[in-house]
């Protein structure tokens, strides 16, 4: 049974860190990633990471700020989280897909964690 757990999430001031962190377990993933669905708003696509972990991608309001990552030998990925923003508020979801070259969008990600809350007060 494939299983993504999320931890990590909380509340955190402006301008702090959190670290999320996802289990996978039940197969081998190729590309893994976040996404996240702030208040009232539709899911967004934050960061991917490819299996060897050479190749990530960030979503431009992240980029500079957010870090992914992953270890095959421990099946996790995180995502280091610096210089947050009241925007970054949202749940935060760790996704998995069976094969390569996804890109962003949320069709292309077979397994989905249940998802763990952030919050950024000003």
């Amino acid at each position: 049974q494939v299983q993504l757990v999320e931890s990590g999430g909380g509340l955190v001031q402006a301008g702090g860190s959190l670290r999320l962190s996802c289990a996978a377990s039940g197969r081998t993933f190729y590309a893994m990633g976040w996404f996240r669905q702030p208040p009232g708003k539709e899911r967004e696509f934050v960061a991917r990471i490819s299996w060897s972990g050479a190749t990530t991608n960030y979503a431009d309001s992240v980029k500079g700020r957010f870090t992914i990552s992953r270890d095959n030998a421990k099946s996790t990925v995180d995502l280091q989280m610096n210089s947050l923003k009241p925007e970054d508020t949202a749940v935060y979801y760790c996704v998995a897909a069976r094969r390569m070259g996804v890109t962003s969008r949320k069709e292309d990600y077979d397994y989905w964690g249940q998802g763990t809350q952030v919050t950024v007060s000003s």
